[in-house]
């Protein structure tokens, strides 16, 4: 059975987002790289030495707490990597909201190749959900500014593209994926560079006409020398809702604004409601909980 790079849910769900998947042959490499290890040099020891071969199993796989589903294409991958025989019906898809005891899918086939892939299948599943619940809870609490919560570069080494992927699933929003997409200027490059002017001056002249500049501020002076000398984003670092409300009116719509600074879901609205367009947040990559998910044979 071949792994679809899109799956259907059988049941619509509310509040759901709806984001394009990644396409196969970005997920399959990391897969067969998280099944090799765990293979090791042997396979799997324990079910190749309990199950025999001809045994045959029907499992779910529900959900144990409320929150947001992302990452079900890796999972299902992880299972017909090991054993194409492996048969799953799809009952619910990326970006489902989901409450604890919810079905998500029903996997039937060898008993002994389903328990080999299960942790992997759960690792990728348990943290991209996590990913994407941790970015709903500040979508929902700053719906209502028209705000959006945005992540970083704070991703896990070689998961970036998936943990991104989860992000859009939970409702935010991407930031740039790597040193070549944009331009970021941070304290530590205008303190090298000798000036905030000369920063700005210099990444100017060694980038193309489609990079954009992002420059970074902790003050209102910054602010409004970056202003002047024309940056597409302003990143209002560590400033309080009051100092925030005030960086919004100086720049009155001539750049995208985006405010920093250990956000979360409890102090995310007022921050929100002083304008700025973008909230970003490293944390709902970096240091996300797992989400828990249970696979569990059919009696």
């Amino acid at each position: 059975m071949s792994v679809k790079p899109s799956l259907p849910a059988s049941v619509n769900q509310t509040n759901e987002v709806s984001i394009p998947p990644l396409p196969r042959v970005m997920l399959e490499p990391l897969v067969r790289m998280a099944l090799l290890e765990d293979l090791g040099r042997a396979g799997d020891l324990t079910s190749d030495s309990i199950i025999p071969a001809d045994v045959q199993t029907t499992m779910n796989l529900v959900a144990r707490q409320s929150g947001v589903l992302a990452g079900l294409d890796l999972a299902i991958l992880a299972f017909q990597l090991v054993n194409e025989n492996i048969q799953l019906t799809v009952h619910r898809k990326d970006g489902a909201r989901l409450n604890p005891g919810d079905l998500i899918a029903t996997i039937k086939g060898p008993a002994g190749a389903i328990l080999t892939a299960e942790r992997t299948a759960l690792n990728f599943l348990g943290h991209l959900s996590g990913v994407a619940t941790s970015t709903a809870s500040i979508a929902d609490a700053i719906r209502e500014f028209g705000a959006k919560v945005t992540c970083t570069r704070k991703t896990l080494p070689g998961l970036r593209a998936l943990q991104k992927y989860a992000v859009r699933v939970g409702g935010g929003s991407n930031h740039r994926f790597g040193l070549d997409d944009a331009v970021l200027i941070k304290d530590n490059h205008i303190a090298v560079a000798g000036s905030l002017r000369e920063a700005v001056l210099r990444a100017r002249a060694g980038i193309g006409h489609m990079v954009k500049i992002e420059l970074e501020v902790d003050t209102l002076e910054q602010l409004a020398e970056g202003l002047e000398l024309g940056v597409n984003v302003i990143l209002l670092d560590n400033m309080n809702p009051e100092m925030l409300k005030k960086a919004v009116a100086m720049v009155d719509g001539r750049a995208i604004t985006e405010a920093s600074g250990r956000i979360n879901a409890e102090t995310a609205p007022a921050i929100a409601q002083t304008g700025v367009d973008l909230l970003a947040v490293g944390w709902i990559t970096h240091s996300v909980s797992v989400f828990d998910f249970g696979l569990d044979a059919v009696e």
